[in-house]
């Protein structure tokens, strides 16, 4: 006969008993779920529902506008994950897929939101005739590829300076590819991957003014949101709508860094590699609350069970690629087959270009905008090198203190999700007043937005740096023009080179915009690619889009095959954490 003691059964029953804090976390659960039943609703709505309710300047709206954005976003940056973990995993895995995803990420980024748009928003709205969601499909989709690609390199970039330690206790504990997948290497990349999903998330901001105004044919369909809020709002200048707008912006970001972003840095602070415990280790009051739970965390036990298993089965992972396509057992033959391959379907490609410019343009356009991608390489440079010496100081500081970097989150995403469009108003005005060259003063305006992909990757290098390579380095008194030589920069290369890269992509890409800006009835024109890109599309002449697009595109891979992929490589090579 078992016998149960009074004071044992007290401390039984009193587990199952809800608290406060269970009572907060169920509304706090709740409320997002008919926040998101909400939202979700409207967006099967009929199309005709658009035109009977236009987006209005009303600031009671912006809340529910602030809704449908929101959604929007999250949506794009599930779907952004997604694609890193796969699109990331197969090109740092395969040697010869990575000799063709890498090259098509380099353009992918490079490619103009709007050139994504012109070509994918009527294949969404077929999918759902007559519906609201398949305009939302087509805004998520621009979204994503204003996040994605950031988010990928990041990952490929983990996946390849994973520690050679810890890559030998994978193999001695012989670790199927699917265990060694979600056990180390994800793990290994979560530091990095957060704080760029952060900049992925805010960098969408830019682009959701392009993504809820979507034009088929000579008809635009708006799509309820704070980017077409801000779009109505600049086109009849109305500053005080403006200001409400950034306010509502400020207010979401905040709400979504203390509700997802802020846990996610505390919780993948425990993938830290290193062997001895930091001082102070970032904190969030969400997951204290949770923690906190009685009731809530044993409703939630069977799923934290089912992804706790989930990396541990030993699953077989089928092969994308023919078993002979692997890097180490590849032949020398096979090598050569496989890039002959790729070059003959790049002829292809290459020639299917020519071809259709060649209809209506002469060998002096081609130089002509080759030209003009010189000079807007010319300010990519500059642009790269001033932000690299004011930023990469700037982020170390931020990422070694982890008290600091949680005060700094929300503004940096803040400032990095703050609409460079807003400014261009303010740029226009300045520079014609003083009499400026638009050929110099434009340039800045390209890396408003782009510049924040180095702060971020920074940070999560300093934030991921090893503790006890810090207390060597304290020790051995190594401080100065030394210790940034031989201890942080070495351990922070790598994610400076995905952020540069990204950085690199991103003002290429806003040369689009920046070099051709209007305020009301005036209009600066900058000498560049972007300009050149920029007046073509306006005038819907489709020979000189696509020129320049292709040579932007051809401007983008050879400077990262030149410069950026070989540092890549030589972090790989020099700078992992073994």
């Amino acid at each position: 006969m078992t016998m149960h003691h009074p004071a044992m059964e007290a401390v039984r029953r009193y587990r199952y008993a809800p608290n406060l804090w269970d009572a907060f976390a169920f509304g706090l659960l709740f409320g997002s779920l008919i926040l998101i039943i909400r939202g979700g609703h409207e967006t099967l709505a009929p199309l005709s529902s658009l035109a009977a309710s236009p987006v209005s300047l009303d600031p009671a709206m912006l809340p529910e506008y602030a809704l449908r954005t929101t959604m929007r976003m999250l949506a794009a940056i599930t779907a952004s994950l997604a694609f890193t973990f796969v699109y990331g995993a197969l090109a740092a895995k395969s040697r010869r897929a990575e000799l063709v995803l890498i090259p098509l990420l380099d353009i992918l980024q490079s490619v103009p939101v709007l050139g994504f748009l012109s070509f994918t928003v009527l294949g969404f709205m077929s999918l759902f005739p007559g519906n609201v969601f398949g305009v939302e499909l087509a805004a998520i989709f621009a979204i994503f590829t204003s996040q994605a690609w950031n988010m990928t390199f990041s990952f490929y970039q983990s996946l390849k300076t994973v520690p050679g330690n810890l890559d030998e206790a994978a193999r001695s504990f012989r670790l199927s590819a699917w265990q060694r997948f979600w056990r180390l290497e994800v793990p290994f990349s979560m530091p990095g991957l957060v704080w760029n999903t952060m900049m992925s998330m805010s960098g969408g901001w830019f682009f959701v003014v392009a993504s809820e105004a979507i034009s088929v044919g000579n008809t635009t369909v708006t799509l309820p949101g704070i980017g077409s809020y801000v779009a109505l709002a600049i086109a009849q200048q109305d500053l005080a709508a403006v200001g409400w707008a950034v306010t509502t912006m400020l207010a979401v970001i905040l709400i979504y860094d203390q509700f997802l972003f802020r846990p996610l840095v505390a919780w993948s602070d425990k993938f830290r590699v290193e062997l001895s415990a930091s001082g102070t280790a970032p904190r969030s009051w969400l997951l204290d609350v949770v923690r906190r739970t009685q009731l809530f965390q044993i409703l939630l036990a069977p799923v934290g069970m089912l992804f706790a298993r989930l990396p541990q089965q030993r699953l077989a992972i089928p092969s994308v690629l023919p078993p002979q396509l692997h890097g180490a057992k590849a032949t020398a033959f096979g090598d050569r087959v496989w890039l002959a391959l790729v070059a003959l379907v790049s002829a292809y490609a290459f020639w299917l270009i020519a071809r259709f410019i060649g209809t209506e343009l002469a060998f002096r356009d081609v130089a002509l905008v080759l030209g003009l991608g010189l000079l807007t390489m010319l300010r990519v440079i500059v642009l790269m090198a001033l932000a690299t010496l004011i930023w990469v100081p700037i982020g170390v500081w931020v990422g070694l203190r982890p008290r600091v970097a949680e005060r700094v989150q929300p503004l940096a995403q803040f400032l990095a999700a703050f609409p460079a469009n807003i400014v261009f108003p303010f740029a226009v005005v300045g520079i014609v007043h003083l009499g400026l060259n638009p050929d110099i003063w434009l340039s800045p305006l390209m890396v408003l937005g782009a510049q924040w992909y180095i702060l971020f990757n920074v940070i999560a290098g300093a934030s991921a740096f090893p503790n006890d390579l810090k207390e060597a380095a304290a020790t051995f008194r190594i401080h100065g023009w030394n210790w940034w030589r031989k201890v942080i920069l070495p351990g922070i290369f790598p994610y400076y080179v995905t952020g540069a890269i990204t950085a690199s992509g991103g003002s290429w890409n806003a040369s689009i915009v920046a070099e051709v800006v209007g305020w009301g009835d005036t209009t600066l024109t900058a000498h560049g690619l972007g300009a050149y890109i920029a007046e073509a599309t306006k005038a819907g002449d489709y020979p000189r889009i696509v020129l320049g697009i292709a040579v932007m595109s051809l401007f983008v891979i050879l400077f990262n095959r030149l410069l950026w992929r070989p540092l890549y490589a030589f972090a790989g090579r020099h700078l992992r954490l073994d």
